[in-house]
């Protein structure tokens, strides 16, 4: 029976956005049935079409599916397509077509930029400049309303355009110029340190690094959803690091009611030294972060989800207003952008309490 899946960034923009037009489009045939709790409607026929979130693409696991639309693509955790949506057509060799607003030069770009040089994708670019579907006196009111990144991003389809709202962006490509995104070797005599974002029913990040001089180099990232604290440090120990410190946030000292314990408790007992780093203002962490980016130095594939986590690190826009709010959009790139402030407040606790350990007396997690 043929499946069909809808999906966006959330599960609540997919409602609000496709499903009072599923429902209407598929109305009229005799024998559908649409399920409002599951916002899937079944066809006579027997095909399902559902909608989904990449927020939670893991509820995707284990499906077939004939076709898929994917909306404002470049919005979502970029694994919900590579490790869940892609696998799922496979056995029905099914399509998928990918919709989306461009948000500066990131996974979209990537896929855009691949699509358009191969004939077996057909790849579509609409701006509104050349379509026609909006008259003249909307377009010019937008460009007065909107900044130029954010006409040339929303209406005129451009990938050169930064993210608008981004904290990082511009520092990003700043270190892209300099040649400090590259194949960043491991020093070997130098410890790796760890800076954790600590989720519960969400994603956990990792950034691994080195600090050498002055320099930070960010050797490795590991994010995840759905499993443990022993996982993580399975992955550690497998990577054969020897380890200094591991920073994570104050709510790691934080009871949880299972248990009793503090997650910063069951860190140690799997034998992961961790420091707390200190409550602070999200908007002192980001600064944090932002001065100490250009030390920063990116292994090119081993942080390339960390990497694209803190170019999408934006700012939330109030679609009402068009003005940007104070806090930070809390999607799938807050999880990578976390660890990172939280290694950026702690770095200064790492050299200063910790000194190098000889490899013969090093413990490794």
């Amino acid at each position: 029976e043929p499946r069909f899946a809808y999906v966006a960034p959330t599960y609540a923009q997919a409602k609000d956005v496709a499903w009072a037009y599923l429902k209407r489009f598929t109305a009229p045939i005799p024998g559908t049935i649409a399920s409002e709790s599951e916002l899937r409607v079944d066809l006579p026929n027997g095909a399902r079409i559902r909608l989904y979130g990449a927020d939670n693409y893991d509820r995707m696991r284990g499906l077939y599916l004939d076709g898929v639309v994917l909306d404002e693509f470049g919005d979502m955790d970029p694994r919900a397509w590579q490790e869940v949506v892609r696998p799922a057509l496979s056995d029905r060799q099914g399509w998928a077509v990918f919709i989306g607003t461009p948000r500066g030069q990131n996974h979209f770009a990537d896929l855009w930029a691949s699509a358009s040089n191969d004939p077996a994708w057909t790849a579509i670019k609409l701006p509104a400049s050349q379509t026609g579907l909006l008259p003249e006196e909307e377009l010019s009111d937008a460009r007065r309303a909107m900044s130029p990144a954010q006409y040339a991003a929303e209406y005129e389809c451009s990938f050169d355009a930064p993210v608008v709202g981004s904290y990082y962006g511009e520092l990003i490509e700043e270190a892209a110029r300099d040649g400090r995104i590259c194949n960043v070797p491991i020093e070997r005599g130098h410890q790796v340190h760890t800076a954790w974002d600590l989720g519960i029913g969400d994603s956990t990040a990792i950034w691994l690094f080195q600090t050498v001089g002055r320099e930070v180099h960010l050797i490795d990232y590991i994010e995840n959803a759905g499993v443990g604290l022993d996982w993580y440090a399975k992955q550690l120990t497998e990577r054969g690091h020897v380890y200094g410190m591991h920073l994570v946030p104050h709510d790691a000292q934080a009871r949880e009611l299972g248990t009793g314990k503090t997650r910063q408790e069951t860190l140690q007992s799997l034998g992961i030294n961790t420091i707390v780093v200190p409550r602070h203002q999200v908007d002192d962490g980001i600064n944090a972060a932002r001065l100490m980016l250009p030390r920063c130095w990116f292994d090119e594939k081993r942080v390339a989800s960390g990497l694209a986590a803190l170019k999408n690190y934006r700012r939330e826009m109030d679609a009402k207003r068009k003005t940007f709010r104070d806090a930070p959009l809390h999607d799938w790139a807050s999880h990578g952008s976390d660890a990172f402030r939280y290694l950026a407040m702690g770095i200064e606790r790492v050299s200063v309490k910790h000194k190098p350990l000889k490899y013969e007396t090093a413990w490794i997690v």
